[in-house]
Parts: C-alpha cells; sequence; structure tokens
C-alpha cells in the first residue's frame, strides 16, 4: 500500500460524535473495563500497515479496490479476504505479509464498502453473493477457501447458498447468519432505527469510523494510516451503508432458514468481547450448521482479525490445511 501523502485524521467533530455514541451504548462500560487490563493506549500496534499492492478494477460494471499476491496459482491453496464495516481490506495488513509467503491471496472491497464504489442496489445480502461469485468467475479461482468476517459473512454465506460452488472451506464470524439474532444496543440503533441511521449520516465517516474502533477494538490499535484510509474510505457512502442495515432482518431470514444445507467445511470465530453482535449469534450459528466448528476468541472484541491477529493468521492456516 502507498501511504497516502494527505492523511485524512480523525478530527475533534469525529471524536465527539464518537464520544455521544459510547455514552449511550451500557456495553462501552465493561469493553473499558477489558481495556484497561490491557493497558490499551493510543500509541499504535504497529506503526505502519504492511504493503498491500492496492488497485481498482471494474468487474461486471461494478468498480471495486483490492489486492492480490499470487505465488503459485497451480499448487498453492487461494485465500479471498471479503472486507468488514467500518473498515477497509486495509485492515487486513497486519496478516498480509504472513499469508501471502505460503497461499495465493485476494481481498477486496465490497461494493458499497471500503473504497469500492456504491449504490442503492449493491446494498443487499443478494447482491453481494451475487459479486462474489463474479468476482471468483472474472479471476477464474477454480478452488478457495473464503474469509469474511462482518458484512463479509453474509456475503459468503448468501454466495454459498445461491451459487454453485467449489469453495474448500469457509471461515466467517462477527456478523449476521442465524436467528434469533441477538443485538446489543448500537446495532439495534442501525438495524431499526431511522432516526438513528440518519444520525450515523449527519456525523460522518470519520464519526463512524472513531466508534468502530471504540466498540470494537479492546486490544488492537490501528494507526493514522489505517485509519485515514477508513475514514476516506467511506466518504459520501454513509447513507448507503445504512440501507444495507435496514434491509438486514428480511435478508437475515433467508440465510437463516438455508443454514442447514451448508455442507462446506465452516470455521466460526467470535470474539468474547462482542459488543456489536453477541457472542451467542456465534454459538447459534454453530448449532444451525451441520459442518462448522466454533472458536471463541478469548480477550478480544468485534475485530478479532486484529485484536490477536497473530492468532487469526494460526487459525486461517491450521484451517486451509485441514481442508485442502
Amino acid at each position: 500500500m502507498k501511504h497516502q501523502s494527505k492523511l485524512s485524521k480523525i478530527n475533534l467533530y469525529d471524536k465527539f460524535n464518537a464520544a455521544f455514541v459510547s455514552m449511550i451504548t451500557p456495553e462501552m462500560s465493561d469493553l473499558n473495563k477489558i481495556r484497561k487490563q490491557n493497558s490499551y493506549s493510543n500509541t499504535p500496534t504497529l506503526a505502519k500497515p504492511f504493503e498491500m499492492p492496492l488497485k481498482f478494477i471494474t468487474i461486471n460494471g461494478v468498480k471495486i479496490r483490492m489486492s492480490k499476491s499470487i505465488i503459485d496459482s497451480k499448487n498453492k491453496e487461494t485465500i479471498i479476504l471479503l472486507s468488514a464495516f467500518a473498515h477497509s481490506i486495509v485492515a487486513y495488513s497486519p496478516i498480509w505479509n504472513e499469508l501471502k509467503k505460503y497461499y495465493n491471496v485476494y481481498a477486496y472491497d465490497l461494493p458499497g464498502f471500503g473504497a469500492s464504489e456504491t449504490k442503492s442496489e449493491y446494498m443487499s445480502f443478494n447482491f453481494q453473493g451475487n459479486f462474489l461469485n463474479s468476482f471468483i468467475e472474472y479471476f477464474n479461482i477454480k478452488k478457495s477457501h473464503i474469509v469474511a468476517p462482518d458484512v463479509g459473512m453474509a456475503s459468503a454465506l448468501s454466495y454459498v447458498i445461491n451459487h454453485k460452488n467449489s469453495i474448500k472451506s469457509l471461515m466467517i464470524g462477527d456478523g449476521p447468519g442465524a436467528l434469533p439474532a441477538i443485538e446489543p444496543s448500537v446495532m439495534k440503533k442501525m438495524v431499526y432505527s431511522g432516526f438513528w441511521r440518519t444520525m450515523f449520516v449527519i456525523a460522518g465517516s470519520g464519526a463512524l469510523v472513531e466508534s468502530a474502533k471504540n466498540l470494537g477494538n479492546v486490544r488492537y490499535v490501528p494507526n493514522k494510516y489505517e485509519l485515514s484510509d477508513y475514514k476516506k474510505s467511506h466518504i459520501g457512502k454513509v447513507a448507503n451503508s445504512m440501507k444495507w442495515f435496514k434491509t438486514y432482518p428480511e435478508a437475515l431470514k433467508n440465510l437463516d432458514q438455508n443454514l442447514k444445507n451448508i455442507q462446506i467445511p465452516t470455521k466460526i470465530f467470535w470474539g468474547e468481547h462482542e459488543a456489536i453482535l453477541d457472542k451467542e449469534n456465534g454459538e447459534n450459528l454453530n448449532k444451525r450448521m451441520p459442518n462448522s466448528e466454533l472458536e471463541i476468541f478469548e480477550n478480544c472484541g468485534h475485530f478479532v482479525y486484529q485484536d490477536d491477529y497473530p492468532r487469526f493468521i494460526r487459525l486461517i492456516q491450521t484451517w486451509v490445511e485441514k481442508h485442502k
């Protein structure tokens, strides 16, 4: 990744709005206790992101940002990383360098999220699943392992439910999948309240990114390059992002009723201190899927792939080797 010459900083307006969200979020009290135990500070965990070769491409008329590293397309396993909200694929920079030593690795910002372009029609589980199918066909990926946290999880599940595929395994977590959904306060605001969705739009991308950090990390401290990318990536896109949450309840019903049909080996990961989607969602999902196993990341929040990125690398390596 080429570091931006001009960084988009999290400013006082962003921090003020994010602090207000924290103030009205009951789960913050427990999160702050965990952070205190972890000696959480403002010092970034990593000084700068590892280098990721970012580029834009257009697939079936949809412009997305992606990254890839190919070492041996015929003989090495292939991994596809799907972005989370309100992150971008830059959030995978702590694990990228290690994964690319052993695997062919693709990553992309979901349409409507990250730095990929946004349109209203992109903001549905079905569209995202269909686009993943287009992405795989575009690069002629024959067999792969999909890593999909957060909103990426719904995309991956929609894809395997609705498309013939040769996916070897799934690694999903901290996202929507099974009913009944157990939703902490912030998720309820985004899903069920038009007023609060409007408030997030008015507050803007910087407040959204800062709130995501406050609610989602209990160990990992993102650096200025990461935060700048997240903020820039979501400028002008928050309104469309909120449409994804508006359609969430009905879309989740379709996923839920098809979970029993997914035979693909599935590793489910969840943060112990999850303040966006309670870890009971992971336990419920594991009960509903016939070929899955659950791994709880102790001392981690919503963004487990950052909070304990060395363990997340090991999870991917172990699961891929088991199902190659």
